[in-house]
């Protein structure tokens, strides 16, 4: 797996992603190949055909991310793929014929845009076909042990399974060794799989280690090039979170990330004010309609103030639109909000699947109450309760909230106390993981999310 913005990403999804982009320029380049065969040269070089095939690229690769085609747990539904990819350049040919009748200077001239389009099409259906068929060959696979024994380790190995596009062929673990699991037997395991089998890789999943472990086999693997590495690595690698079970304060001391330089902390905060003010702005003329709605639909303020736990454990004010009616806690007290609940207005309803109630909260980014990207800000008196249910849920205010998060784009809405440990889980990898540029991930993801209405509560 590769890297990129503190993000594991296989390196199969990558290739697909790389290999998409070179089809949809290289479609496009044809498709002007074929209709300015004379005076081709001056339109790709010096009227701009380059930069319009670049930004068409971007478009269909964005396209692609909203219908899911880069989320490796849709690759296996092969017919809902292919469905998905369909409307891919039907989508387009929609823009494209939008913009030919209101700014006809910008699309790719005489026909080239029609004939690159159905290039396009007859080439991506062509490219995923050729990409699912290296995927599935056994020598770009990589062959890999599992020892450990437990639901950890069954955990681990239904992950890399299920995970087809990592390349990754679990070709056997230790959770069939019956009897009383020891070092020695660990040991008989691992020498007759790896004598049986050319493994590449030992990943070691054991919870208790104390006389457990195969020291000397490890190490004489290691040396004759097997990869040995540890579960909780891969188990982050392959979820995109730090799991609580199993987890010690010596692992958050010791493990790299979790550190916030004054340079980073101050590219943050100008991020976050940048970010929050253009919205700030673009969403200026939409306050007074939102205003009238909230005020004609129920009696009662049209702004909600709530206090949240923020950085360091202090709290602030936290303000957003009115969603519920005035006394929705008169009864109840602090409570979640359940599906279909009967204290949001019909506003209120709309407010939450558009988003538009979360507005106010950007004038908490600009006081500095709050980030644009953070864990999600909880009440105090959630806060108290998970505190004692939770391991480590502190560790989220070692951040400023955000108006998104890791956790936000990865899950759902949450009302339960477990919904509450996977979102902590997720919010424990942003920390450790925290950078620019997987701010401006989350950013992007959060665009999707905003657009097709998931996760809304």
């Amino acid at each position: 797996m590769i890297r990129l913005f503190q993000v594991y990403y296989p390196v199969r999804t990558l290739i697909l992603l790389v290999g998409e982009a070179l089809v949809v320029c290289t479609s496009f380049v044809l498709g002007m190949a074929l209709q300015h065969r004379d005076d081709l040269y001056v339109v790709l070089n010096y009227e701009g055909g380059y930069l319009r095939i670049v930004v068409v690229t971007l478009v269909v690769l964005m396209f692609s991310h909203w219908f899911d085609l880069y989320d490796p747990t849709h690759f296996s539904e092969k017919r809902e793929v292919y469905f998905r990819l369909l409307l891919v350049p039907a989508i387009l040919a929609l823009s494209l014929a939008a913009i030919g009748l209101l700014f006809p200077r910008y699309l790719l001239g005489n026909n080239a845009a029609l004939v690159g389009l159905v290039i396009l099409t007859m080439a991506l259906f062509s490219w995923r076909a050729l990409y699912g068929w290296l995927a599935q060959q056994p020598y770009l696979r990589e062959r890999v042990c599992v020892l450990g024994t437990g639901e950890r380790a069954q955990r681990l190995v239904n992950g890399l399974r299920a995970r087809s596009d990592l390349g990754i062929e679990v070709v056997g673990w230790s959770g069939n060794l019956e009897g009383v699991v020891t070092g020695d037997s660990f040991a008989s395991h691992l020498t007759g799989l790896i004598r049986k089998q050319n493994v590449h890789r030992v990943i070691v999943a054991i919870s208790d280690r104390r006389g457990a472990l195969p020291m000397q086999e490890l190490l004489r693997l290691r040396l004759n090039g097997v990869k040995i590495e540890e579960a909780t690595e891969w188990l982050e690698k392959i979820s995109g979170r730090i799991e609580v079970e199993h987890l010690y304060p010596s692992w958050l001391i010791f493990a790299e990330g979790f550190r916030f330089s004054a340079g980073f902390v101050l590219v943050r905060r100008l991020l976050s004010i940048l970010t929050s003010a253009i919205l700030l702005i673009l969403v200026l003329p939409v306050i007074p309609f939102v205003l009238l709605a909230i005020k004609l639909d129920s009696p009662g303020p049209v702004l909600y103030r709530q206090q949240r736990v923020g950085r360091g454990g202090t709290n602030f004010y936290c303000y957003k639109f009115r969603t519920m009616r005035q006394d929705a806690e008169a009864d109840t007290g602090p409570t979640w909000a359940d599906n279909d609940d009967p204290r949001i207005t019909r506003i209120g309803k709309i407010l939450r699947i558009s988003r538009l109630d979360e507005i106010p909260q950007l004038w908490c980014v600009l006081k500095g109450d709050m980030a644009f990207v953070g864990p999600r800000p909880e009440r105090p008196e959630f806060v108290r309760w998970l505190t004692e249910q939770l391991p480590f849920y502190s560790v989220r205010h070692a951040v400023r909230p955000g108006i998104t998060g890791w956790a936000q784009v990865r899950y759902k809405y949450g009302n339960t106390v477990e919904d509450a440990r996977e979102k902590l889980q997720y919010d424990l990898f942003y920390i450790k993981n925290a950078s620019i540029g997987l701010d401006l991930l989350i950013m992007f993801q959060t665009i999707k999310i905003v657009t097709i209405g998931r996760g809304a509560q």
